[in-house]
């Protein structure tokens, strides 16, 4: 898929750093911290020592301040998903929209562990029924909860009223990839795209949504997000302003 550049835009959210938890509340009142590196091992029981090592279904889901997966791990596999994918399709389309359905059904899961934390952390869980809000969160929080970070800025675009771009300058998914030249369109970052579109459809925002390569000298890696929505979602926002 070709994208060499996204429309015209003006800046939405410049930096991530700059918004707070608060301004996302209605998934999680605390802000996840969740980061993929390696789990510290000393205090755990191992079976050498006559311990039994924590099963991962036994953890407490409301706890996310502690390592989840390691990050060597995460991208290995995710390699290897890329490269199995890739034997059983006919093209680069073909092979973005596979790995949009799988980050689609990870999105679904996201967004109900999310939904699932919120509602046990706070007495009075908010929902969003605004986009630009629902955005800041998928933004923060949600890219904090899947990629240890949040993402490096939102916009939105000047030409067409229904498309918007979260941008991330350094996807941790494409971080040990390298795409031969013949398929330098091929973007990875479709598994990302699918994560925010079923977070989108869960949240009453239903979009079409697209990842695409948009490198500078300085930032080679730089990948957009383009989020397209659909005519009803606009439509409830002019009622609701």
């Amino acid at each position: 898929m070709s994208y060499t550049q996204p429309h015209s835009r003006v800046s939405v959210l410049s930096n991530s750093s700059t918004t707070s938890s608060a301004e996302g509340g209605h998934f999680s009142p605390a802000a996840s911290t969740t980061r993929f590196s390696i789990p510290s091992t000393p205090g755990l029981p191992t079976r050498a020592s006559g311990g039994v090592r924590p099963n991962i279904y036994d953890r407490n889901l409301t706890k996310t301040r502690i390592p989840e997966v390691s990050g060597a791990a995460f991208t290995f596999l995710f390699s290897e998903i890329v490269q199995y994918t890739q034997k059983r399709v006919s093209g680069i389309n073909d092979l973005e929209r596979r790995l949009n359905t799988l980050g689609y059904r990870i999105g679904t899961r996201v967004l109900e562990l999310m939904v699932w934390r919120a509602e046990n952390q706070s007495k009075a869980p908010k929902r969003e029924i605004r986009f630009l809000p629902a955005l800041m969160s998928i933004h923060t929080q949600v890219w904090r909860a899947v990629f240890g970070k949040p993402a490096d800025a939102i916009e939105k675009s000047v030409e067409n009223a229904d498309e918007y771009m979260i941008i991330d300058n350094d996807p941790l998914i494409e971080r040990y990839i390298s795409v031969p030249k013949d398929m330098s369109q091929l973007s990875c970052s479709s598994f990302t795209a699918g994560i925010v579109e079923a977070v989108l459809d869960g949240l009453g925002f239903p979009a079409r949504v697209t990842a695409h390569n948009t490198p500078t000298a300085q930032l080679p890696s730089r990948t957009t997000i383009l989020i397209k929505l659909e005519k009803s979602v606009l439509e409830r926002e002019e009622v609701l302003k």
